[in-house]
């Protein structure tokens, strides 16, 4: 049967649950000035948005969970903190610049006497010695291990992911051990699912560096690895302890990394929150550049909305799926031309033109919403066609082997309406699919 998971229907089902599920709370040292005049979420959206007198104020508080939200320490340099609401496995998210120099952050969530850091070869010279004192300062029953892992998407296999174990079963570490996943999405993901699988699952923490990781893929407790024929294939749900966002990572982020992350960024506006969409048109310039308040707020509105969605469909039944706009081309696109050949965020946004185009040719979004898409992903500096090695063979033999696949259906995430809202749905004209394949590909 085909699946459609619509903007109304999902809003339907998702008003007889809990309440909104995400908060953002202004600590006391926080300026009010960097969330001046900006938009609240919208209400053309995949998912209920926040409510609007929650979202007029970083201070207003919408949690209904089981577990008590972690407050800031006093005169913190956190600026803001979403709450993931899953009941007893609810978890902050902290955002703000010079977090990584504030130990009692990561302390509170350490459980036992024992760390593993797990990073790479990139990160590990510029932060892995900042964290392990973030640890272990005034704080001398925890000794900290590290494995530093090859830097980069081809390394996200089974034998990497071995060197995790590896270190943690010679260092003789325990179920009250704590791993920290210290770098960008590779990383997280990587950890998690080490975390997720040892000793049938101990605790972890993100802290992600890169745009990318920050905005998406540290939240929400998507673990895993590739597998040579599909990205992601192998992989658990299994949630943080919470995540760590120290904004002053990204200084040492490169451009093409940044822009990568932005993909995401533009994704979270096109699905389920209209204003943000706008705002980014305004503000791209400031993303690019890196402007404090720009990325701040990105950051926190992009966190909002995946902790709002994550909440609501952990396990990616339906609602969840639509965070995946462009992912299902995108994945196809980086499976195709080798892992590490192009950065995700470069995948995801010729994936989101390739489904904007797909969505117009259907007729469920005006021409203008698929230019608005193309010319803020090329402000972006991104890629909006995908490589001339992708075929429309090879695009259809990839994307044949997608998670989204049920019973044998491709499903995807298309936009449909206004903007701001979309579909996960298998009920669509394949020739649509076939027609945007053609005119993407040369053969």
């Amino acid at each position: 049967m085909a699946a459609a998971a619509s903007s109304s229907l999902l809003a339907a089902a998702s008003s007889s649950s809990r309440a909104a599920a995400v908060s953002a709370r202004r600590a006391p040292s926080a300026s009010p000035a960097a969330a001046a005049s900006l938009p609240s979420p919208s209400r053309a959206s995949c998912a209920p948005p926040l409510r609007a007198s929650a979202a007029r104020t970083l201070r207003s508080r919408v949690v209904a969970s089981a577990a008590p939200a972690m407050q800031p320490p006093p005169a913190s340099r956190v600026s803001t903190v979403v709450d993931v609401d899953l009941g007893d496995r609810s978890y902050p998210i902290y955002i703000g610049a010079g977090l990584l120099d504030e130990p009692d952050l990561l302390q509170r969530h350490v459980h036992g006497k024992r760390v593993l850091v797990v990073t790479n070869t990139t990160v590990a010279p510029l932060y892995l010695e900042k964290v392990t004192w973030a640890l272990t300062h005034n704080n001398p029953n925890v000794s900290v291990e590290s494995v530093i892992l090859p830097d980069g998407e081809k390394y996200k296999d089974m034998g990497t992911l071995m060197k995790v174990f590896d270190k943690a079963v010679e260092s003789r570490l325990d179920r009250r051990c704590t791993f920290v996943a210290l770098g960008g999405g590779v990383i997280g993901d990587m950890c998690g699912f080490a975390a997720a699988a040892f000793l049938r699952g101990v605790n972890f923490i993100q802290i992600p560096t890169t745009l990318m990781a920050q905005v998406d893929s540290s939240v929400g407790g998507k673990t895993g690895i590739n597998h040579p024929l599909g990205k992601n294939l192998i992989g658990a749900f299994y949630q943080p302890q919470c995540v760590l966002i120290d904004t002053e990572t990204l200084n040492t982020l490169p451009d093409r990394e940044l822009a990568s992350g932005i993909a995401e960024v533009v994704k979270y506006g096109l699905i389920r929150d209209a204003p943000f969409f706008e705002w980014q048109e305004k503000n791209m310039p400031a993303l690019l550049a890196r402007e404090p308040s720009a990325l701040a707020y990105a950051i926190k509105r992009s966190c909002e909305n995946k902790a709002e969605v994550v909440a609501q469909d952990e396990k990616e039944s339906g609602l969840r799926a639509t965070l995946n706009l462009g992912h299902t081309f995108g994945h196809a696109i980086e499976t195709g031309t080798g892992y590490g050949a192009w950065l995700h965020g470069e995948a995801v946004a010729a994936g989101t033109v390739m489904a904007a185009d797909m969505s117009h040719r259907l007729g469920w979004i005006d021409e203008s919403i698929k230019k608005r898409a193309i010319d803020i992903l090329e402000k972006a500096k991104l890629p909006i066609t995908p490589p001339e090695a992708m075929t429309v063979e090879k695009f259809k033999s990839i994307m044949a082997v997608d998670k989204k696949v049920a019973d044998g259906l491709l499903r995807l995430i298309l936009l449909k309406g206004p903007l701001g809202t979309c579909v996960f749905t298998g009920d669509y004209d394949r020739n649509a699919l076939d027609e945007t394949l053609r005119a993407f590909c040369d053969c």
